[in-house]
Formats: C-alpha cells, sequence, structure tokens
C-alpha cells in the first residue's frame, strides 16, 4: 500500500504546526509552560524567539507547519520507494 505524499505532507504540517501554536500560546498565558521545549525549538529554526509576543507564536507556527510538511513528503515519498 502506498502513502499519498500530499496527505501525509498535510497531516504532519497541521499537526506540528498545531502544536507548535498551542505550546507558544500556552506559554504566553502560563510562562515556565514548554520553556524547555520551545528553547530546543529555538536552535532548530532560525529567528524564533519564545517569548516575544505574538510574533513568536506566529514565526513558530509558520516553521512547524513548514518543517513538518516538508518532513512528511520525503518520509511519504521513502516510504513509497521501498515499498516497491
Amino acid at each position: 500500500m502506498k502513502l499519498c505524499i500530499k496527505g501525509v505532507a498535510i497531516a504532519a504540517a497541521v499537526l506540528w504546526g498545531l502544536g507548535m501554536f498551542m505550546v507558544n500560546t500556552i506559554n504566553m498565558i502560563q510562562p515556565g509552560y514548554g520553556v524547555e521545549f520551545l528553547q530546543v525549538m529555538s536552535s532548530i529554526y532560525p529567528g524564533f524567539d519564545p517569548g516575544q509576543g505574538t510574533r513568536s507564536i506566529v514565526t513558530g507556527t509558520i516553521y512547524g507547519i513548514v518543517d513538518a510538511g516538508v518532513a512528511g513528503a520525503i518520509f511519504a515519498w521513502v516510504y513509497n520507494l521501498l515499498v516497491k
């Protein structure tokens, strides 16, 4: 069974983007929540600085969507190559 590359990419992008959005938003409401996770993400995503207000939420969410979309597409493509 082959995977739909577009479907996996969209699903991964939505899930990871939503995760980044939720952790950033909760961190803004309750400082201290997910600090270690956000520090790791700021070391991976250049320009992402958690705790900088709405800008950090938007930047982190966009990075998460793009990163997971590309990773999901690559994963599905490799999977389809190996299933043959």
